[in-house]
């Protein structure tokens, strides 16, 4: 796979990496790949983060139909990067997938495509301990049309960025509410799966326990 790259001309300003908030800060570029029912994947490509431009009518936006996936790249003490069992990130992606009609992406290219991204992006692999680079490929369907069906048009992305500890105090103390009421899987549904509607379902009851 031919990844065309264009590097930014505005690099962003790298945080304080001591008690950064999970998610909040993003590295300089993004990896964008096409799909078109026929054609298939195409125009893989990294580029300077930024906006994304979809029609109000987006399928995604209606229907849900969208994955995702979260992974880490590390430096080690030598000053090596390595991601920790990509192999394993990329099956889970494509069998969530499966469950949400949206295109096989090839193991081979999904790993080129992380490898680049994070080469590219390397500087933003934070040093610090209890540090890593977290990894957010996500899919989504573009069809600007509405009426439930599976979409013929969809965009994989990539996004990173630097990242601390999920629980600023460690696995403990970490309180657990048993929810009696509410759901956020089901026999035969996608509980199994990286979508977003696992966790939009799961909203209501952690804000009803919420401190």
């Amino acid at each position: 796979m031919q990844i065309d790259i264009i590097r930014t001309t505005n690099p962003r300003t790298k945080p304080e990496m001591k008690g950064i908030r999970f998610g909040t800060y993003f590295s300089d570029h993004m990896f964008l790949m096409n799909y078109t029912e026929g054609k298939g994947w195409y125009n893989p490509r990294i580029v300077p983060y930024g906006t994304i431009e979809l029609e109000p009518s987006a399928m995604v936006f209606h229907y849900a139909q969208e994955i995702f996936e979260g992974m880490k790249a590390y430096r080690t003490e030598k000053g090596n990067i390595q991601l920790f069992r990509p192999m394993d990130n990329i099956n889970r992606f494509n069998n969530s997938g499966v469950k949400l009609c949206i295109p096989h992406i090839p193991e081979e290219d999904f790993l080129q495509a992380l490898k680049t991204l994070v080469e590219v992006d390397k500087d933003w692999v934070p040093s610090e301990p209890d540090t890593s680079l977290y990894i957010r490929p996500f899919a989504i369907a573009l069809d600007p049309q509405l009426g439930v069906h599976v979409a013929k048009n969809y965009l994989f992305c990539i996004i990173t960025c630097p990242v601390g500890a999920y629980y600023p105090e460690g696995l403990n103390p970490v309180k657990i509410a048993v929810e009696a009421r509410e759901v956020r899987a089901v026999r035969g549904g996608t509980g199994f799966t990286k979508c977003g509607g696992n966790y939009a379902a799961s909203l209501h009851a952690s804000h009803k326990w919420a401190p």
